[in-house]
């Protein structure tokens, strides 16, 4: 496996490189975000450790780059710790986030964690899934309105396969959290309500009044069974 570390600070990044290394991956650094751009473009990157605060091209504007063609783990590593920082990294794209200092146990076990629910998703037998006018297919990682190809993330694009394939079973917080970040709830919702937000701006024609991710006051959210003849009507 291939890992971008894209970080400005040389001591950070040697620090990153070496623990990635001792576990047998197969590292690239760069210490601006144009240079990591150059190499995700010329290589084949499998994940990328992000410091958003970069010269040149910054963190932000390199998940939106790299968003634009691809679906790879990107995680955050980065001293900008405030829950507006992290809301908008998510919701641009970054499959995680790290806030300096970190624990290089901790890091090392989210490489392995978004890695492994990258791999698990690209492997799986083809399903298709479907309600209304959305069609989900698992083996090409695609989700359409129609015609149009909705693109989504890793985290918003498990959330959706999560809900469409139980059509109107209501999930909690709690079981959306640990089926979509493998990791235990500990409360903090934030990163869901987040990300459903940004699934419904791109499948719903009015996000205010959705159609198909529908909240169950109280108790969590679920995808509808919808007839193609009801969207139309709308």
């Amino acid at each position: 496996m291939n890992i971008l570390i894209a970080e400005d600070e040389q001591d950070i990044r040697n620090l990153i490189s070496l623990h990635m290394k001792k576990e047998n991956y197969n590292v690239y650094e760069a210490c601006d975000g144009d240079e990591a751009l150059k190499i995700f473009e010329n290589e084949k990157i499998d994940l990328i450790l992000l410091d958003i605060m970069m010269p040149n091209i910054d963190g932000i504007s390199l998940i939106q780059r790299v968003r634009a063609v691809s679906t790879i783990p990107i995680i955050c590593v980065t001293a900008m710790g405030n829950d507006s920082d992290k809301v908008l990294a998510l919701g641009l794209g970054a499959d995680d986030y790290l806030v300096k200092p970190i624990s290089p146990i901790e890091l090392t076990a989210r490489v392995e964690s978004n890695l492994r629910r990258c791999y698990k998703y690209t492997t799986q037998k083809n399903k298709v899934y479907s309600t209304g006018e959305l069609k989900l297919f698992t083996e090409s990682f695609e989700l359409f309105k129609g015609d149009k190809k909705i693109e989504l993330n890793p985290k918003e694009f498990k959330i959706v396969q999560l809900l469409i394939s139980n059509l109107g079973r209501v999930f909690t917080k709690k079981q959306i959290y640990e089926e979509v970040w493998e990791e235990m709830y500990i409360g903090d919702s934030n990163n869901i309500m987040v990300h459903l937000s940004h699934i419904r701006e791109k499948i719903e024609d009015d996000p205010k009044n959705p159609v198909y991710v529908k909240t169950i006051r109280g108790i969590g959210y679920k995808i509808e069974r919808v007839n193609v003849n009801e969207t139309q009507q709308k």
